[in-house]
């Protein structure tokens, strides 16, 4: 991943996070599959891999026995990876059956894996010749999810900058809000983009995957994600001006949001206001009970999704709760200029991994919350740590004004369900 670094390494630094180099446990890039496959509803993914990839995909998913859904695993079998199967043909034979059974199928994505990462087998090309034997039928794209690569938010940014070359060019003006969002999210904030007075609003990626949206020097770009780094670099490419603003998280997060694309636009600041009144009062309403109950909690986040900056900001600035300490898998100091300049002075930052180092950190702290992944939670509500999943925050709809006191609950959960216990505890003696 440094290898790729834009040139943010030479805009100036403002914050020094401790960067972490060592054992690491995340999911790897196969697990966004659960969320885009339900985005992009004539989309298909097949991942090239092994049982355990099918395994993974079909427990984060909760697939039910008799559901059809448009996702699947290329099973990569033992001679394949000793290479005394030709694994080209065999994926070939695969799509074949697959596109026969499935004719509604319009793109299908071929996803990489550690599997087919080791064996090197070169999907680039695969999609390529694929695409022309099924001319006129189905699209087919490639992007990796390996975990050799990718953490498992990652996997939803290396698609869609798969898809950015091959949408059609345009200078039109225009907003795309790029990042999946659930359909009722995205509804309110296009719907709020819209009523600012900006002429066309677009998200990426839309319903369906064949209807990419025109890119050009007209387009400004919002990232409604904070993992979308190569998506982001890739929209530039085509001459998209990315806008940097916080992340729609929260009632102040959303706010500047919005406000930077009415700026972008020369939207009137007086009609700005005036469209987002309303809601940003419901919002600050809401979260007031919430603010009462984890006002003063100190809150330590393991690194796992690139949310964990927006997420921080958030509980500091609109709960009033403590940031111990902020980790975050991979920090684009551009994407996330806006976000750092709302963080309160001196939080202390960590970028990459090296678990051990970090538990250590956290036991020495006691914070009263800890986020992290599922491989650690237990663990730690072992030794009466509270803890909360970071990946709940990737499948819960948290962004925009109406989710602001969701997600507020969300974090207050684990102190109630604390409190429900112990007073069932004193109740029973």
């Amino acid at each position: 991943m440094n290898a790729q670094t834009p040139p943010e390494s030479l805009q100036p630094v403002r914050w020094m996070p401790l960067r972490e180099r060592g054992q690491h446990e995340v999911f790897c890039g196969l697990t966004s599959i659960v969320w885009l496959h339900r985005k992009m509803q004539d989309a298909f993914f097949l991942v090239v891999g092994s049982r355990t990839c099918a395994h993974l995909i079909q427990s984060a998913a909760g697939v039910m026995i008799f559901a059809e859904p448009r996702f699947a695993t290329a099973i990569m079998e033992e001679r394949d990876l000793a290479g005394l199967a030709d694994a080209n043909e065999e994926l070939d034979r695969v799509v074949q059956t697959l596109l026969a059974r499935r004719p509604d199928i319009k793109t299908l994505f071929l996803v990489g894996s550690c599997p087919s990462e080791v064996i090197k087998l070169d999907l680039s090309r695969a999609s390529e010749r694929l695409t022309l034997a099924h001319q006129g039928r189905v699209r087919v794209v490639h992007y990796s999810g390996s975990g050799i690569e990718t953490t498992f938010t990652q996997g939803e940014d290396a698609c869609l900058a798969a898809l950015v070359p091959l949408a059609p060019s345009s200078d039109q003006d225009q907003l795309l809000v790029a990042g999946s969002l659930p359909d009722l999210v995205e509804d309110q904030l296009l719907g709020l983009a819209r009523e600012m007075g900006i002429p066309l609003v677009q998200a990426f990626p839309g319903h369906r995957a064949e209807n990419l949206p025109a890119i050009g020097p007209g387009t400004r770009v919002l990232l409604a994600q904070p993992f979308l780094n190569d998506t982001a670099r890739a929209l530039t490419a085509r001459g998209a001006d990315v806008l940097v603003a916080p992340f729609p998280i929260g009632a102040e997060g959303t706010r500047r949001w919005l406000e930077a694309a009415g700026q972008a636009f020369h939207i009137d600041a007086r009609r700005t206001q005036s469209v987002l009144a309303a809601p940003l009062a419901r919002a600050e309403r809401a979260l007031e009970p919430w603010r009462a109950r984890l006002m003063g909690k100190r809150i330590f986040f393991f690194p796992d999704s690139q949310l964990e900056i927006p997420l921080a900001r958030f509980l500091a600035r609109e709960l009033h709760m403590e940031l111990v300490e902020v980790g975050t898998p991979y920090l684009n100091h551009q994407v996330m200029s806006a976000e750092l300049d709302l963080l309160p002075a001196g939080t202390a930052l960590s970028e990459g991994q090296d678990v051990e180092h970090q538990i250590d950190r956290c036991e020495q702290a006691r914070p009263d919350l800890v986020v992290c992944g599922l491989g650690l939670a237990n663990p730690f509500e072992a030794k009466g740590q509270l803890t909360k999943w970071s990946i709940e925050l990737v499948f819960s709809p948290i962004h925009g004004f109406e989710q602001a006191a969701d997600l507020a609950a969300l974090f207050a959960r684990s102190f109630l369900r604390t409190d429900r216990i112990g007073s069932f505890q004193e109740g029973a003696h």
